[in-house]
């Protein structure tokens, strides 16, 4: 019996969830990354001898990690310590005016009910049921299912859940319609902000992206250390179980031989054989020829208009003072449609963004913080024009004197440490994720068809799949690990009904073939 050799390129967290499942299913995973560690996206960047998360930052959808490790057989509390999150997000507008959401509902029923009249809070109750209602229709036949088009979804949905299907909004967007749920522009403006949440506008993404809401009321939750850590479990269990992972590692070329994967060439020249290849890279990186000619042709090629955001981001210890920041933090622009306008109709950053702030220091506690330097991460939606616009100097500071200027409106003022600050623009994220300029969530979720456009596990190519936030499920550190997931078992179904291979993983770091 032959254990198929698999070469997993980019130990993003889709990589990685796919080389812990191939691997404690018996297959010799080799992981091969272009960077110095895990995590893709998930990274953490050294800012002033401190640590700073560097891409994603809200942990939510933990059952997704949970049935990760049990199905290998582990517990995922052992490795990986969370603290669930009380207040999921506090925002506030140049008018002065904040609020915060909150893990219990009824808690944020009331702020809401105070921050804009009853009658809100009473919608926004309504809008959460909502909101479940579209996520249960769609988690089985759809987020937990290989990709499929329309007709697909409407059969694994079945003949009970077809009339649900009808009402999850797929040919409404999503500004529209969080005003027939909300009078109050504040609120339509905070939750039309899940939109961004896979990179897209809300005036041009369906109204079934009210799904978010839902999915952080079941649960957001801090990473003890960062959320770096979730990416070094992931692979210390993969590790376990026999994987090796070779990092400043980048892969020149995905061969193949009879329309067939049969192996990769490193730059460096060094060929290794594989029976089967999982990339975890943007789709973008396959068309563009970034993997040679054989992977290119493997996948349909998709236009740079369809992108999704970048950002321009500020990582840095500072001083902070006037506001009481929580752990995630979102300060309003006033002209949230010109917002997005400039951004994908212009492909310019916005003339007033809206800003993001991960306080890294902060939890649920509404303690003042103590004056001396803390961690942030602070982030303003951008194109995705990093391979065509270089960003000079000018164009940088004019966006930090704007985004840091309507902080201050807002009531924050943030005093940066001398040499304790890094700007990452959309020119650096491309650099990072080769073929994307800069997006980081894959093509963006504008029209009903977006979903189903992404590609799916397999390729073209026999024995080529696909993983990360490009491919079905979308985007998000939870749906990226789904798609990891979903590549393995893909791939380990081809396998065995052609060879003499039947994984069964076995708890305790030990498989069986």
């Amino acid at each position: 019996m032959h254990a198929p050799r698999v070469v997993v390129i980019g130990a993003g967290i889709g990589g990685l969830a796919a080389a812990l499942e191939l691997a404690a299913s018996g297959a010799d995973v080799t992981v091969l990354e272009r960077a110095s560690g895990p995590g893709g996206k998930m990274r953490t960047v050294d800012v002033g001898g401190a640590g700073i998360d560097a891409g994603p930052t809200v942990f939510t959808m933990r059952w997704v990690f949970e049935a990760l490790f049990e199905s290998v057989g582990l517990d995922f509390a052992d490795v990986v310590h969370l603290d669930a999150a009380q207040t999921l997000a506090r925002h506030a507008w140049c008018d002065g005016s904040r609020l915060d959401l909150h893990a219990d509902l009824q808690q944020t029923v009331d702020a809401i009910s105070i921050f804009a009249g009853a009658d809100e809070g009473r919608h926004y109750r309504e809008f959460t049921q909502r909101a479940r209602k579209i996520y249960t229709t769609l988690e089985k036949p759809f987020i937990r299912s290989a990709r499929t088009g329309p007709l697909g979804l409407m059969r694994n949905a079945g003949v009970r859940g077809f009339g649900d299907l009808l009402r999850i909004s797929p040919f409404t967007t999503l500004w529209p319609a969080l005003g027939k749920h909300f009078r109050d522009p504040r609120l339509q403006q905070l939750f039309a902000r899940y939109a961004t949440y896979c990179g897209s506008s809300p005036f041009l993404a369906p109204a079934t992206l009210m799904l978010v809401a839902h999915v952080e009321q079941d649960g957001v939750w801090y990473v003890k250390g960062g959320m770096h850590q979730l990416a070094l479990a992931v692979q210390r269990a993969a590790e376990r179980f026999g994987a090796t992972f070779r990092f400043d590692a980048e892969v020149a070329e995905i061969h193949a031989e009879r329309g067939r994967v049969e192996g990769i060439t490193l730059q460096g020249g060094e060929r290794i054989g594989a029976d089967a290849v999982v990339v975890n890279a943007d789709s973008a990186a396959l068309t563009s020829g970034a993997f040679g000619a054989a992977a290119a042709r493997a996948v349909p090629a998709s236009r740079a208009t369809t992108r999704s955001l970048s950002a321009i981001t500020w990582l840095m210890q500072a001083r902070t003072s006037g506001f009481p920041l929580q752990r995630h933090n979102v300060f309003f622009s006033t002209d949230y449609a010109r917002e997005f306008s400039d951004i994908f109709g212009r492909a310019q950053v916005p003339s007033e963004p809206t800003v993001y702030v991960c306080a890294q220091d902060r939890d649920d506690n509404d303690m003042p913080h103590t004056g001396t330097p803390e961690r942030l991460l602070c982030l303003v939606n951008a194109p995705a024009n990093g391979d065509t616009h270089a960003y000079t100097t000018r164009e940088i500071r004019s966006c930090e004197e704007r985004s840091f200027g309507l902080l201050a409106r807002c009531g924050l003022d943030v005093v940066p440490e001398p040499e304790a600050t890094r700007v990452v623009t959309p020119t650096d994220f491309n650099r990072l994720f080769p073929a994307t300029g800069g997006a980081l969530y894959g093509p963006a979720s504008h029209g009903w068809m977006a979903s189903f456009n992404r590609a799916g596990s397999t390729s073209r190519l026999r024995g080529l799949y696909l993983a990360g936030g490009s491919t079905h499920p979308g985007p998000g550190v939870p749906m990226a690990t789904l798609s990891g997931r979903l590549a393995a078992a893909r791939l380990l179904k081809d396998f065995a009904s052609i060879r003499s291979f039947h994984p069964m993983a076995m708890p305790g770091g030990t498989s069986t073939r």
